[in-house]
């Protein structure tokens, strides 16, 4: 369980190399948890460490990352299927956030419920949000109910699916 004020930003896939470099799988958009001094928490069933990082470049479709204290390969893997955690970032008030859209339910402009998102599925073009019923639907293609969206106090938060016809294949 997480502390909670922090969130997922990544996880450590594996080592890389022998010198205690890892590579990790950001879940967030922002690379600038991985700059240089930026302190993570690190978290498996086996406890939780702080990290902080000394270097990080992208590396295919992730990023290699060093971080202080983990100078062996012996040590990058204690350190492989760790959850990273980092404080939340004061954002746009628009943007969303993967924690906020797992468990909220989407519905159409008229209320007929489509289902709840159960994952966010990185897309190029556009990240897909997975419902329990099945569907699949593109993020642009959604926005927050006004009376519903996180922090609003109303539970489960609420999207609004606002795209073209036939999504749902009952039209």
């Amino acid at each position: 369980m997480s502390p909670p004020d922090l969130l997922e930003v990544g996880r450590i896939d594996r080592p890389h190399g022998l010198g205690g470099d890892v590579l990790v799988r950001l879940v967030t958009n922002n690379p600038d948890r991985l700059v240089p001094g930026s302190t993570l928490l690190a978290v498996t069933d086996a406890g939780e460490r702080s990290l902080s990082v000394v270097a990080s470049r992208v590396h295919q479709d992730r990023w290699l990352v060093t971080f202080s204290d983990v100078s062996t390969r012996h040590g990058a893997e204690s350190l492989a299927g760790s959850v990273l955690l980092a404080p939340a970032i004061a954002d746009d008030p628009d943007s969303y956030w993967v924690h906020d859209l797992i468990g909220s339910v989407v519905t159409e402009p008229d209320g007929v419920e489509r289902g709840v998102v159960t994952e966010v599925v990185a897309n190029p073009a556009s990240d897909i949000l997975q419902l329990d019923s099945g569907a699949l639907i593109p993020l642009r293609f959604v926005e927050w109910a006004s009376d519903a969206r996180p922090g609003s106090g109303t539970q489960p938060s609420r999207l609004v699916y606002r795209g073209p016809d036939g999504l749902f294949g009952d039209e």
